[in-house]
């Protein structure tokens, strides 16, 4: 890793005075219960109001949005073998299988480049989510054919929320490699973890 994991029980940012820090701790640590802060997490609280404003998107497009969980997920495990983000794969992929994606998909899915012509494990909606992630991811631009493909399928609100799922497991892949956040614990790392998830177990009870 690049930067060190913050404290929150030692860092000044989050001393007993600073409210605004603390309540954003107390935020992004209530989206990840009962699991404890995440390594990414740890990152981003260097700066309270960026892991604010990314715990609020993340929180949106992986649990607020209308779409159903093996299109949401299907998205996301593209983004992470394009990206070659394999922590998040390892992540969601069980979430894919049991949001209703077969084994064949799984399959197909985890290859660095899907064709429809691959097998039939897929849907037609399913292929259509994973040639539009692919193009966002890969090409930045997606051309119309992908696009009209995509409306046979969702209506507005959805191709909103399928973009912005996407673009939310690319940002993740540029902050993932751009600091190095890596995703195999040291002792200290999960010492940090565990002291922050006693205390604000704690502070529930009282």
């Amino acid at each position: 890793m690049r930067l060190p994991y913050i404290d929150p029980n030692t860092s000044p940012t989050f001393s007993e005075d600073q409210t605004e820090a603390r309540a954003i701790l107390d935020r992004v640590s209530a989206r990840r219960a009962p699991r404890p802060l995440q390594p990414l997490d740890l990152t981003l609280l260097h700066s309270p109001p960026v892991a604010d404003g990314w715990n609020s998107f993340l929180g949106a497009v992986r649990t607020k949005t209308s779409l159903s969980d093996d299109i949401r997920e299907i998205a996301i495990c593209r983004v992470a073998i394009c990206n070659g983000a394999w922590y998040e794969w390892g992540h969601h992929a069980p979430l894919a299988k049991a949001g209703g994606v077969t084994d064949k998909g799984m399959e197909i899915l985890k290859m660095d480049k899907c064709e429809k012509g691959q097998g039939d494990g897929l849907s037609e909606k399913q292929w259509a989510t994973v040639r539009f992630t692919d193009e966002m991811t890969r090409n930045v631009k997606v051309p119309d054919e992908v696009f009209d493909e995509l409306r046979k399928w969702f209506d507005e609100k959805e191709i909103v929320e399928l973009t912005a799922t996407v673009s939310g497991g690319f940002i993740f892949a540029r902050i993932y490699f751009g600091l190095s956040v890596y995703y195999v614990y040291s002792t200290q790392d999960f010492q940090i973890r565990q002291r922050v998830w006693i205390r604000l177990r704690f502070r529930a009870i009282r």
